[in-house]
């Protein structure tokens, strides 16, 4: 027994240094690509200029918009459908899976073709009626909606997963209706009852929404707005090191913010268990 227990330890040992290989070879190449400059030797200087980049802050910045954005409507639409659901069990449960899972099995490229098409309907048919000002309103470069609306669609099945593995380990018609019974509203229900015990769901959806936005590339560059994964591969033309640089550099953030997510869902957890 303890041979057999040697024995697949020494495979999963195997096994998970195959995978680090895999993932680590890439970046460790990327890394020396960035730091290796032929002629002078070892250098940091492609990381030192990614602050002083030009359109580096106008990218990030519009991105970070962006995902914020995105994050809040999509919680503010999911999280009290799904509620509902749980109160009221129903065929209205499978419709929202279906419809929250849907764009999964939709490429990209055939969702940014009809987004594409509604948003050239403005200028061609609607420039005489109120709804032209409309359509020049969600593609303002500043703050384009249009891209908001987008990726609150996208990021659907990664919101509807996690917050139904938390709805799942809780009992909310219980909850619902030991607070109802204690004369709290439904928004106090929501928000004081509810929410606290899906911390870690909803910071996962958080996480997963904004790794999405951060990463997206296809709508953005197809309905021409600048956010932070175009300019990488705009600069990447010509400061090829400066593009790999700020890539790695992304990756690790959102490391970091993933081990931060992990480690608090964990606390939490911990501390609800006492």
């Amino acid at each position: 027994m303890a041979a057999l227990t040697r024995r697949t330890r020494v495979w999963h040992g195997l096994v998970l240094a195959v995978f680090g290989l895999y993932f680590a070879a890439p970046l460790v190449a990327s890394f020396v690509f960035t730091v290796d400059v032929p002629g002078q030797g070892l250098t940091g200087q492609a990381y030192a200029d990614i602050l002083s980049a030009p359109g580096f802050t106008d990218g990030l910045g519009l991105s970070l918009l962006l995902a914020v954005a995105t994050i809040v409507l999509v919680l503010a639409l999911v999280v009290p459908a799904m509620v509902a659901v749980r109160l009221r069990p129903g065929r209205l449960g499978s419709v929202i899976e279906v419809l929250c899972t849907l764009p999964l099995v939709v490429p990209p490229i055939a969702f940014v073709a009809g987004i594409g098409s509604i948003l050239r309907l403005g200028p061609e048919r609607l420039s005489d009626t109120p709804l032209y000002q409309t359509f020049l309103a969600v593609q303002d470069e500043r703050f384009p909606v249009a891209l908001v609306l987008s990726y609150t669609v996208l990021a659907l099945p990664f919101v509807f997963r996690s917050l139904d593995s938390g709805l799942r380990a809780i009992d909310v018609p219980t909850l619902t209706e030991a607070a109802r019974n204690c004369g709290a509203s439904w928004w106090q229900v929501l928000v004081r009852v509810l929410l606290p015990n899906l911390r870690s769901s909803l910071a996962g959806a958080a996480f997963l929404t904004l790794a999405l936005v951060l990463g997206e590339y296809t709508i953005a560059r197809i309905l021409t707005f600048e956010t932070f994964p175009v300019w990488i591969v705009k600069v990447s033309g010509s400061e090829a090191r400066l593009s790999v640089a700020v890539s790695l550099l992304s990756l690790l953030i959102t490391w970091l913010l993933l081990l931060a997510l992990s480690s608090a869902g964990t606390r939490a957890k911990t501390a609800s268990e006492e």
